[in-house]
């Protein structure tokens, strides 16, 4: 009996020492996760500063509303900017472009993502989750073809803008079959969509590769009109600002993400900021469709590495 005792005891023992393990186990997994009492949400930028955070803040209040957490809003200086806060795990929550989002991914699996704009149809663009790269110049002037701008100075907008500079030296170069530096007299970059609109409206750019949903914001303005350019050329269409978060962020955070950004449609203080955006809603997105714009890369990377090698 008292051998049987002793064996009933160390198997207890045993148990109880697994379920130590196994809780153990538990907060390890559990300490995956984040759970922050702020989030940080950002954006490319594509406007001036304070107009944008106008802009955003009845989705920042409903974004805050749906997940019981402080929002702080940080706008970058340039598009590399929020990829680099968002990979160093400052910002949670990131609104890119389709090239930033894969610049992103690629140095940072974990920033995955889970939405998109279904835009309205624009002056200029079409309805739907994509938008395309458009050449513009001023109306009135000589540059009203392709052939007619070449070797004239061109805008773009960043380095890593899918439509402002990765679509421009991939499709349109190889429509030219030319880099853009030997088609074109001067490349610079802006830093916006709405500073290059306004560099070629003003004259002291003679054309322009721009978004076309940001044409449009521009236009809302009541800056410029649709009347005052020249449309020259345009690519096929390309996957909407892909909305991304860290999947660091607990699981149950990020569904309440996810649910506030697809559910913003059917909430009346967010209509604004929809309106301002001009998109029907959000729409689920997932990592695979923007595959075009890795090919896209990866046809970019070749053709500098060639450059390099001449």
């Amino acid at each position: 009996m008292k051998e049987i005792s002793t064996a009933r005891c160390m198997i207890a023992f045993c148990v109880l020492g697994c379920l130590i393990i196994a809780g153990a186990r538990c907060l390890c997994a559990d300490d995956r996760w984040k759970t922050p009492d702020t989030l940080t949400f950002s954006i490319i930028p594509t406007e001036e500063t304070i107009q944008e955070l106008t802009i955003y803040k009845p989705l920042i209040d409903y974004l805050s509303k749906c997940t019981g957490k402080k929002i702080n809003f940080y706008m970058p200086a340039s598009y590399s900017s929020v990829v680099d806060a968002q990979v160093n795990g400052w910002v949670d929550v990131a609104v890119h472009g389709p090239f930033s989002y894969v610049i992103a991914h690629k140095k940072d699996p974990r920033i995955v993502v889970f939405a998109t704009y279904k835009k309205q149809e624009g002056y200029i663009s079409k309805s739907g989750p994509g938008y395309q790269s458009v050449i513009i110049t001023k109306k009135g002037s000589n540059y009203r073809t392709v052939a007619s701008i070449k070797g004239a100075t061109v805008v773009l907008t960043d380095p890593e803008s899918t439509s402002g500079n990765l679509v421009p030296r991939v499709v349109f170069t190889q429509e030219i079959g030319m880099p853009l530096e030997q088609y074109f007299k001067k490349v610079v970059y802006s830093g916006g969509h709405d500073l290059s609109i306004m560099a070629v409206y003003d004259g002291r750019i003679d054309c322009a590769f721009i978004a076309s949903h940001r044409f449009d914001n521009v236009i809302n303005r009541s800056v410029v009109q649709k009347e005052d350019f020249n449309y020259i050329w345009w690519s096929a269409t390309i996957p909407q600002d892909p909305f991304a978060y860290r999947m660091d962020l607990h699981p149950q955070l990020r569904e309440k993400i996810r649910r506030a950004f697809l559910t913003v449609h059917e909430e009346p203080t967010c209509q604004a900021w929809l309106d301002n955006v001009k998109a029907e809603k959000c729409v689920s997105m997932k990592d695979t469709d923007y595959d075009v714009i890795r090919r896209f890369n990866r046809i970019y990377e070749a053709m500098k590495s060639r450059n390099e090698k001449q």
